[in-house]
């Protein structure tokens, strides 16, 4: 058996008690927004990152990397 202990408002009849919304968490939900911020910001960064890889210079830089590893 389990009693319990948690305060009431005394003017609460066990009809009302039984009809009350449950208490909310105050943190529900917050680790969906920091997954989409997350994502949000990873987006973003795979963007810049396609921009730097489409230039001229870091393709070459590239390009001579890979020449020099194969050719070891």
């Amino acid at each position: 058996m389990t009693v319990d202990t948690t305060p009431h408002d005394p003017s609460e009849t066990p009809e009302t008690r039984e009809n009350r919304a449950p208490d909310l968490d105050p943190e529900a939900g917050l680790a969906t927004a920091e997954y989409a911020i997350a994502t949000i910001a990873a987006a973003g960064f795979a963007g810049l990152l396609i921009l730097v890889l489409q230039s001229e210079t870091v393709r070459g830089m590239l390009e001579s990397i890979i020449s020099s590893a194969l050719t070891v």
